[in-house]
């Protein structure tokens, strides 16, 4: 038999260049161990009992181990036959484990369609706990493009792809002696699904650039294969995208030194995914400016991350009605427009592009020696919704840690087409919207402004959008104009960078039957700190923790529920760019130690680990010597009044301390309205509002988030309060 073995592996070794790494986690797990692996094809038990060490029992259906094609398999292995259907199978696994036993599952039960992980069974956890067994997590990946896989249609299979498995180290699942019965049974299981996440996670390669992660998903889906559309109507496949890039890239490299920050004033498009790509590939740094800020706020930004140089383009400068604002930034920096780029480009630059893009590894290395996944990949500035905007340095290694942390946990397929109306400029519309599904051979289809909307829904119906993300703002002004098929083919919606209100969340459901998942993070996490998925959805929270972020919360005095939520991980940013000390990076840093970063947000974490956002911790007010939440209150004011903005700030009160003032866009808004909903939902009235006054329009950021800051010198004003 250990013949028969060796030359199975030699064969597999052969065909598909198996790599194995970890081995010596599948030693220190001991006697007892419970062999837990994803499912990508029918080899996977063929590579884990040609790989593994000793001879393994596999567990697997009584159904499947009758079929012919797996008949021959039995001989090579031991096989423990279980009726999924029956309870004595766990409890017969269970007491085959409790015999110092190594048994092999597949968690999930069968193979899956989607090429993520599927959904997890409950059992295997049990049988985990039960026989207290070690969980020892192996990621097998590369046999989903094989022809084995069931992934026909959903990506590019080869006959003889390269396969990896990883070993990772030994876990066991504990859980607290009180949980018994149904509770605990959903609580290994829950522990067992976290383990197969983070292991998909831990797999993942975070440990190189963009350009080269950009390479290896054009391996794998082809270059061919076509990433990204925008409203010109011309799709890109990557092999042209990176042609463009290459071309780009040798004239911007003639104007500027290797490290340099680049400013990019553009709108989501073609040509700004181009731009940004052709600054990776010479080993520039992009820096995304906010068009939206105005000319004092974009040159507040380029002095901040010492930018001398901005790409923009004519048309778009025009159509933003940008002139004015460049002519100012044009006074100090070096404006070049992509118009009269493409105007220089000669023959010799064209063809030279063209074959960068013919051997890409080889024109990358050239072209940018100093490659390395903590280098800067990206300069962002925070929405200036509480002050003065920073400059938010992220990292090669942040942002593929921030897309594999998502990918861990939701399935996004290259059938897929995401509409990306995001601005670049915006870390959800960078990472999520641009680098994930750039990089997951996803195609994303770019429209210019998530104001338009009217015409963003007819977008989704006319490229078949199957996944978008939005601001609750946005999100809700989709719903107003849509036709109830304009949304048809989506699958999901995520919302982040605002509370999402109850009512855009139920009329998505009601009249396009889509869930909206919510989640939350920030620009200095690349961003997604937490996000509600298919599989771990709780209306009302952010949802769960992404894997590999650690959090802790730091108590607040006057705040009884939750604390000042603190985060690590590789998503976390390399630090901050303040305007007082231009290019000098500050790392995160908290009371936890350095690296941690403090999100400033007041938050609860349930048993199940699902995070409840209570407020900024600067959004609570003192009154009456009770803390009051300001989003709390906003909301109590969207229950009320639900379909309009609000915004709830605090201004100073000489006797009290702190006032409380609600501006709303409500024409219908008063103080008597809103007492009466309070009474009638048993709350306070130490919190409503003094003050109820009526806008047209509350001022916004370019994000749709209400700009804070503005609406406080309104309320001010009319208090005549100091702003």
């Amino acid at each position: 038999m250990g013949f028969v073995k060796s030359l199975l592996r030699g064969l597999l070794r052969l065909l598909y260049r198996v790599e194995v790494r970890g081995l010596e986690h599948y030693r220190e797990a001991g006697e007892r161990v419970l062999v837990v692996a994803n499912h990508t094809s029918f080899l996977d038990a063929v590579l884990l009992a040609a790989f593994l060490p000793g001879r393994l029992t596999f567990a697997i259906n009584t159904h499947v181990a009758t079929k012919a094609w797996v008949r021959p398999f039995l001989h090579l292995t031991d096989v423990f036959p279980m009726d999924p259907t029956n309870p004595l199978a766990i409890k017969s696994l269970v007491r085959f484990l409790q015999r110092d036993r190594k048994a092999v599952i597949f968690p999930e039960g069968r193979i899956t369609v989607t090429g993520a992980l599927m959904k997890v069974y409950q059992g295997t956890g049990l049988v985990a706990d039960k026989s207290e067994a070690t969980v020892l997590p192996v990621r097998i990946d590369g046999a989903q493009y094989s022809p084995f896989s069931r992934l026909k249609g959903r990506v590019r299979r080869r006959w003889f792809p390269r396969i990896a498995l990883t070993v990772l180290p030994p876990r066991r699942i504990t859980v607290p002696p009180e949980a018994r019965g149904r509770t605990r049974r959903k609580r290994v299981g829950q522990d067992l699904a976290d383990l197969m996440t983070e292991m998909m996670f831990a797999t993942t390669s975070i440990r190189q650039t963009l350009v080269q992660a950009l390479l290896d998903a054009r391996r794998v889906h082809g270059g061919s294969h076509l990433v990204a559309e925008d409203i010109e109507r011309r799709p890109m496949s990557y092999d042209v995208l990176l042609a463009r890039g290459f071309i780009l890239g040798r004239l911007i490299a003639r104007v500027t030194r290797p490290g340099e920050r680049i400013g990019i004033l553009l709108p989501s498009t073609n040509a700004t995914l181009t731009t940004f790509l052709a600054t990776h590939l010479h080993g520039r740094v992009p820096v995304m400016l906010n068009f939206t800020a105005g000319a004092a706020g974009m040159l507040s930004a380029c002095e901040t991350a010492e930018v001398r140089r901005i790409y923009t383009s004519r048309r778009f400068v025009a159509s933003a009605k940008l002139g004015p604002a460049l002519e100012r930034l044009a006074e100090t920096l070096a404006v070049t427009y992509l118009e009269d780029v493409r105007d220089r480009l000669g023959v010799g630059d064209k063809l030279a592009g063209l074959l960068a893009a013919r051997a890409p590894r080889l024109a990358y290395r050239l072209g940018c020696f100093r490659r390395s996944p903590d280098d800067p990949a990206v300069v962002l500035f925070t929405s200036g919704s509480e002050g003065l905007p920073k400059g938010v340095v992220l990292s090669h290694a942040n942002l593929l840690a921030n897309r594999a942390q998502l990918t861990a946990r939701v399935d996004f397929s290259a059938q897929d087409i995401i509409l990306n109306a995001l601005p670049l400029f915006h870390s959800f519309g960078l990472t999520a919207g641009t680098v994930l599904p750039l990089l997951s051979g996803v195609k994303v289809f770019f429209y210019p402004s998530p104001l338009h909307f009217r015409i963003v829904p007819e977008m989704a119906y006319d490229i078949n959008a199957t996944i978008m993300f939005g601001t609750n703002t946005f999100l809700a002004g989709y719903a107003r104009f849509a036709h109830p098929y304009d949304f048809y083919s989506v699958r999901y919606v995520f919302a982040g960078a605002e509370k999402l209100h109850e009512e855009t969340r139920r009329v998505w459901a009601e009249r396009f039957g889509v869930r909206i998942f919510e989640g939350y993070g920030a620009t200095e996490t690349s961003p997604v700190l937490a996000s509600n998925t298919p599989m771990d959805n709780r209306a009302g929270s952010v949802g769960r923790l992404l894997p590999g972020i650690e959090h802790r919360l730091q108590p607040v005095p006057g705040i009884e529920a939750g604390g000042r939520l603190q985060v690590k991980g590789p998503n976390v940013m390399c630090g901050y760019l303040l305007h007082d000390r231009p290019g000098a990076l500050r790392p995160p840093v908290s009371e936890a130690g350095a690296g941690w970063y403090d999100t400033g947000d007041i938050v609860d974490v349930d048993a199940e680990g699902f995070l409840w956002i209570r407020g900024r911790a600067r959004r609570f007010a003192k009154i009456g010597g009770e803390m009051v939440s300001l989003a709390a209150l906003e909301e109590l004011v969207q229950r009320t009044w639900p379909g309009y903005l609000h915004a709830v700030v605090s201004v100073p009160d000489p006797t009290k301390g702190e006032q409380l003032v609600l501006l709303t866009e409500c024409p219908e808004a008063d103080r008597a309205g809103l007492l009466a909903q309070a009474r009638r939902e048993g709350l306070p009235e130490l919190g409503v509002p003094r003050h109820v006054w009526r806008e047209e329009r509350l001022p916004l950021l370019a994000t749709g988030k209400v700009d804070y800051p503005r609406v406080q010198r309104l309320a001010s004003a009319r208090l005549g309060a100091p702003p």
